[in-house]
């Protein structure tokens, strides 16, 4: 498996490109801000690849902001869970108060295909079974993806130590309990997980060492 990122200058949100290896077809994934889309393509150009989906873990905008350009550019799908993909078109809803002022006169729109997903929906992109898998408690509409049950990218549910914050709008501290013990914990120790933020890691380490983890299952 070819996996490449590219961290956005902004919050260093990773933008994944996964793909079964060179001169493939690939999967491009929360492609940040500001606008990444010259620095993805370049990616995808140098490994000979094709893009054929985009998927969003959720509708915050450093995890957006350059889906309009590349999903458009390549001609290709972008799916979100149903209930963040209002924000991909309106940001300004799902931010605090203080991130919402640097958005003044700034206009979004939804990439010209958008895709709704809801929990345990699948896909058949790459030749793999691409799960999605509702994960709310960092926005209402969080997904993870698990790729053949061997990659899970987490976006800003679970980082390398840590899990996603939870004080935004539509944000759950409970919400976020409950994934991390019914969606995080069930996971086979194996699986290799690409994080929003950060560097990646396994569900055997986190399991191990996450003290959030670690307290649910003590």
């Amino acid at each position: 498996m070819l996996v490449l990122s590219y961290p956005a200058p902004m919050f260093a949100t990773n933008c994944w490109v996964i793909a079964p290896g060179q001169g493939g077809e690939c999967l491009i994934v929360d492609p940040g801000m500001p606008d990444i889309s010259k620095e993805v393509s370049m990616i995808v150009e140098e490994h000979k690849l094709k893009p054929v989906a985009a998927l969003l873990t959720h509708g915050h905008l450093d995890h957006t902001f350059s889906i309009k350009p590349l999903a458009d550019g390549y001609q290709i799908p972008t799916y979100i869970h149903a209930e963040d993909r209002r924000y991909v078109a309106n940001p300004a809803g799902l931010h605090g108060a203080q991130f919402n002022d640097q958005l003044q006169g700034m206009t979004f729109a939804e990439p010209n295909d958008l895709r709704e997903l809801r929990n345990e929906e699948e896909l058949d992109l790459l030749g793999m079974k691409v799960k999605a898998i509702h994960s709310p408690g960092h926005t209402k509409g969080s997904l993870m993806f698990l790729l053949n049950e061997e990659i899970l990218v987490s976006g800003d549910v679970l980082f390398a130590g840590s899990v996603g914050r939870t004080d935004l709008p539509t944000g759950s501290q409970k919400e976020m309990v409950e994934t991390l013990r019914k969606k995080i914990l069930p996971l086979d120790d194996s699986i290799r997980v690409l994080t929003g933020h950060g560097p990646e890691t396994t569900i055997k380490f986190e399991r191990k060492n996450n003290p959030y983890l670690k307290e649910l299952q003590s």
